[in-house]
């Protein structure tokens, strides 16, 4: 009988040891099964984070690269001077337009023009109002105190502009006598040297002033670039251009002083433009070769 309990009662116990095995082992796969896959979130979140991490850093980049490729490319000209620069509607066109919009392009920026007088131009690039100025501009001595020239992009000439019946027939026929200019210009410059030999020197804010002037009498002659004077010529009667020239010259744009990051950015761009053809075109647009 004894016997019997004790079996009895260790059947139970083996019972009940075997039970709470059982049940810790299942509560044990659980757990790890509950850790596993928090360790997978966790592993999911970490490579989503990075992942947004990668995402903004790479979008950072690209803002920076636009950055530092965009913005505005502001030009500072004075759109009387054809085929240089003149107005076309409320559109200001033109040799040198063209050739900052190609510049500007090649620089991923956007180009403004901003149409002021001409010798207002190196006090806006000086200030810092604009980047650069393109205006059929010379490089001269006195303008290479205040502001950097580019490489030279295209050749010029002074020319003397006369009535048909005119006695002046050389530069030198220009002592004594009164001489419109375009103020602030090449030719303004030039043409104030002869002031010592008796010239009067009249100046005029545009360049067709001058030459109305000249056509209704009230001047001698006028200086002023070749081009200019070719359509000023073409569009009004009675005057002529004298085959010699006054200066010869050549263009350049302006930037601020010291600023050499542009000016290597211009120089490389203009490099660009002249190697591919695109110098010869825009200007080949406006100049016809005779």
């Amino acid at each position: 009988m004894k016997k019997k309990v004790l079996a009895i009662t260790m059947a139970a116990l083996m019972a009940a040891s075997l039970t709470a095995c059982g049940g810790s082992a299942k509560e044990t796969t659980a757990a790890d099964t509950a850790a596993a896959a928090t360790a997978e979130e966790k592993a999911e979140d970490t490579t989503a984070a990075e992942s947004k991490d990668e995402t903004s850093a790479e979008a950072a980049e690209t803002g920076a690269a636009k950055d530092a490729a965009g913005g505005r490319l502001i030009m500072a000209t004075n759109a009387e001077f054809p085929p240089y620069e003149y107005h076309d509607g409320d559109a200001v066109v033109g040799i040198d337009a063209e050739i900052a919009k190609a510049i500007a392009d090649e620089l991923g920026m956007e180009l403004e023009i901003e149409d002021i007088a001409f010798d207002s131009i190196i006090p806006e690039i000086v200030s810092g109002k604009a980047d650069m100025g393109l205006a059929g501009m010379t490089v001269t001595e006195d303008r290479m105190q205040s502001v950097d020239f580019s490489n030279t992009y295209a050749k010029a000439s002074q020319k003397i502009i006369v009535t048909e019946d005119s006695e002046i027939a050389s530069p030198d026929d220009l002592k004594g006598v009164i001489v419109g200019v375009q103020l602030g210009t090449t030719g303004d410059i030039y043409v104030s040297d002869l002031e010592a030999d008796g010239t009067t020197v009249e100046r005029y804010n545009k360049g067709f002033e001058a030459v109305q002037a000249l056509s209704q009498g009230k001047i001698d002659a006028v200086v002023i670039d070749g081009e200019p004077a070719k359509t000023f010529v073409a569009e009004t009667q009675g005057l002529k251009i004298l085959d010699e020239s006054f200066t010869d010259e050549e263009y350049a744009i302006a930037v601020k002083k010291g600023n050499t990051e542009l000016l290597e950015k211009i120089n490389g761009a203009l490099k660009t433009l002249k190697d591919n053809g695109t110098l010869d075109e825009i200007v080949a647009k406006y100049i016809k070769a005779e």
